[in-house]
């Protein structure tokens, strides 16, 4: 069976996972050390925390050997290992390697590396660091599998979810230590102080769900995406995968179909 290797352990990461386990492919996720998720409700990055994450009844767990990989396979559950630099991907030899740390800027997968390797969003080049590119930007082209070439350039703007862009966001107001006065799933008003860093209030700037709040006791810098609200006020799209993440999973899938379909990927046991 193909297995893939995805470096990064956050919402659309993710989602991609989830896919690719309800595809039948065995999947094994790399992170750091404390993770900085927004949307933690879905994403598997939890488990460096809590040793278990489960998102749309799919089950992550923590490891820290290959070792004990193998029976979470069987099950059609995910490994999560804390390493930085994917260094594991020495003794997995994955048949995928898919980049979804989603820095704006390649941190290290390179071709060759794996049979196929993917990287989301800007920051690669489909054929030169590369093999393939799944553009991650919202609009017409989100989920686009890009066989030469780079996505769309970053912005700095956040896609527009209910008339809402940058404004749904929450940023860190200084540097210092978060604490959360809300939990994802609550629902907030304009002006409510949804938490605070040093002193500083984190105030909502439209009414909405509080789609994502990262943990409080997280060590923040200035500026940093902290929070995130969802101005269409449904509680359960907190819980469940975004359409943004399933349009990338999508592009994923649809990518390691066509290297399986016209190529040498070989299937085999670990």
């Amino acid at each position: 069976m193909v297995l893939v290797l995805i470096k990064g352990a956050g919402d659309l990461a993710s989602g991609v996972a989830h896919r690719l386990v309800k595809s039948g492919f065995k999947v094994v996720m790399t992170e750091i050390a404390q993770p900085t998720m927004v949307r933690r409700t879905v994403s598997y990055g939890e488990a460096v925390y809590d040793n278990c994450a489960v998102v749309e009844g799919v089950t992550a767990r923590k490891v820290s050997a290959v070792s004990s990989m193998h029976s979470l396979w069987e099950k059609g559950e995910i490994p999560v290992v804390v390493d930085p630099q994917a260094l594991i991907v020495e003794e997995l030899k994955p048949d995928v390697i898919v980049d979804a740390i989603l820095a704006k800027r390649n941190t290290g997968t390179f071709r060759g590396q794996a049979p196929l390797t993917i990287g989301l969003g800007p920051g690669f080049t489909a054929g030169q660091d590369v093999d393939v590119v799944v553009e991650t930007m919202r609009g017409h082209y989100l989920g686009t599998v890009i066989y030469s070439g780079s996505a769309m350039p970053d912005t700095g703007v956040p896609g527009e979810i209910g008339s809402h862009s940058i404004k749904r966001l929450l940023r860190a107001p200084a540097a210092g230590i978060f604490k959360g006065h809300y939990q994802i799933g609550d629902q907030v008003s304009e002006s409510d102080v949804v938490g605070e860093v040093a002193g500083s209030p984190v105030q909502a700037q439209i009414a909405g769900v509080l789609r994502g709040l990262i943990r409080t006791g997280t060590t923040v810098f200035a500026g940093m995406k902290i929070g995130d609200i969802d101005p269409r006020g449904k509680i359960e799209h907190c819980f469940s995968i975004s359409d943004k993440a399933r349009a990338i999973a999508g592009g994923v899938l649809e990518a390691i179909l066509s290297k399986i379909d016209n190529t040498s990927i070989r299937f085999k046991d670990f």
